[in-house]
């Protein structure tokens, strides 16, 4: 089951990775290929993007000036896609992740859920707040870890107004893009993701200060326990 997931990734990279000369998503940056002569999963990914666009009036947007990047979309989607693999051991629990994404899941009624810490954006060795999550996904996207990487696509400009965001949903490549374009969002971030059923979460502004959305944000306890473990960043 584990070199299924891994294999899964390892698909994923290899179509879409903008960091791989052969990969397809480079290759129709390049011309060398149109849309129909990649795999299925590529138009997947694109009318994932697609529909964040939309939705986010612009601000999400995997294509670009420079060129084609899904990125903002694939990270989650592989990651979900992979734990599908994991889901075939039987009385196992997992958890997930990649970079600040994570997908979860306890086996039977009366396993603990995961506790997932949130990582204070303004101070990487504390935790702002720890969420239990027992079948479910988390993402958290900001700029401490990488830097500008995430930008209004409608300015070209990284928004200012925020230091992170942290979605829980079911599926973790909608609360990935979520967080991701909540981000671009800048100050209408929180507006937003308030208008987005099924969603909870935490943003944190640039100032520090904490804002829960969602139906459940009882469930979201504030924390500054100094644990590195299981923390997006």
């Amino acid at each position: 089951m584990w070199a299924k997931a891994l294999e899964v990734l390892r698909d994923a990279d290899r179509i879409f990775s903008t960091y791989r000369e052969d990969s397809c998503v480079s290759r129709l940056n390049r011309g060398e290929l149109t849309v129909t002569d990649c795999p299925p999963e590529v138009r997947e990914v694109l009318a994932l993007g697609e529909q964040a666009r939309r939705e986010s009036g612009g601000a999400f947007d995997v294509r670009r000036s420079g060129g084609l990047d899904p990125s903002g979309v694939v990270k989650g989607w592989a990651v979900e896609r992979a734990a599908h693999a994991l889901n075939g051991l039987p009385g196992t629990d997992y958890c997930l992740a990649a970079g600040g994404d994570m997908t979860c899941r306890v086996a039977g009624p009366n396993a603990p859920a995961w506790r997932i810490g949130i990582e204070d954006p303004h101070d990487p060795d504390k935790l702002v707040a720890v969420v239990p999550i027992r079948n479910g996904a988390i993402a958290t996207s900001g700029l401490h870890r990488r830097g500008d990487h995430i930008t209004d696509a409608r300015t070209g400009t990284t928004p200012a107004a925020l230091a992170s965001v942290t979605v829980v949903h079911g599926s973790l490549t909608q609360a990935d893009i979520d967080a991701t374009a909540a981000f671009a969002l800048g100050p209408d971030a929180l507006t937003w993701l308030q208008s987005r059923p099924g969603r909870t979460g935490l943003v944190v502004l640039a100032d520090g200060t904490r804002q829960v959305f969602g139906d459940s944000t009882r469930e979201i306890t504030s924390s500054t326990m100094l644990r590195r473990t299981s923390t997006p960043g």
